[in-house]
């Protein structure tokens, strides 16, 4: 998406929050054949982190896990709604998932509220396989989405941190996906990103496992069991830095508006829930 304000307002998420143009930084090959993923979780993996967001009804996230990102500035995106950190945002169903909820109400000065959880300065980690299992929100100038920054934005700043868009999707288009990577020199509208079509019902009516497999030169994008898109250090633009080699931590969010989407419109329906089933990070197991 794009990164926070403070520190050139980072994009939210894949596509590029921080000036997401959807088209702008594919590259030319998004119609390619996806194939099949050859090594699943469980076959040379072992998980290091995970939350299956257990727990009571209403209750907030794990708080050793993660952290609510507060504010209401357009995060660098021009982003419509005031994260908080209540449970109205947030919170736990009972039933085994995360649901973060956008809701149309007058809140900080902003017509929409929202939730951003991060891992930061809870858990960051470098290499390894990053997945969660996610049900999406719908409707015009909806966007959920699940992405990875450098540790590091504090001290460095975005894009210098790099930036890892699992997914990000435009709640108008009900079957669409996008992944991104944003580093210096390829960041916002220029970023090395791919779209890709899942198959079946719109993404609002089901659950779909979204993941990264990063290695020290390569970053695998996933949708279910379909490698859609790779990106490794031939594939920045001449000159530029490969900089993922250093631990992210984890975002989920939910934004409102913004340059990726554009705004809500009449037939868009609140709230909107983005619900998340789990959240896992894996190894590779020694040999």
């Amino acid at each position: 998406m794009t990164s926070r304000r403070g520190v050139l307002a980072l994009a939210l998420s894949g596509l590029g929050m921080a000036s997401c143009d959807p088209a702008a930084g594919l590259d030319n090959k998004q119609n390619e054949q996806p194939r099949p993923v050859t090594e699943q979780p469980g076959t040379g993996w072992e998980i290091v982190w995970q939350d299956e967001f257990d727990g009571p009804a209403g209750s907030l996230p794990a708080a050793e896990r993660w952290v609510p990102d507060v504010g209401g500035d357009g995060w660098g995106n021009g982003q419509y709604e005031y994260n908080t950190a209540r449970a109205e945002n947030a919170q736990l169903d009972g039933e085994g998932h995360l649901a973060i909820i956008a809701r149309k109400e007058r809140y900080g000065g902003n017509d929409y509220t929202s939730a951003r959880l991060t891992t930061k300065n809870r858990y960051s980690k470098a290499y390894g396989r990053v997945e969660a299992r996610i049900k999406l929100p719908t409707g015009r100038g909806i966007w959920p989405a699940f992405w990875l920054l450098g540790a590091d934005v504090d001290s460095v700043g975005w894009p210098a941190c790099g930036e890892i868009d699992i997914m990000e999707h435009k709640g108008q288009i009900p079957s669409v996906v996008s992944s991104a990577v944003h580093g210096p020199g390829y960041s916002g509208g220029g970023n090395i990103g791919r779209q890709h079509a899942v198959s079946g019902p719109p993404l609002a009516e089901d659950f779909h496992l979204y993941a990264v497999e990063w290695e020290p030169e390569l970053l695998r994008f996933i949708v279910d069991d379909t490698v859609f898109f790779e990106v490794t250090p031939k594939s920045l633009p001449a000159g530029r830095k490969w900089v993922y080699d250093h631990p992210h931590f984890i975002i989920l969010n939910v934004a409102v508006g913004g340059s990726f989407v554009g705004p809500p419109d009449s037939k868009t329906v609140f709230p909107q829930t983005m619900k998340v089933d789990y959240v896992r990070v894996y190894e590779r197991a020694a040999q």
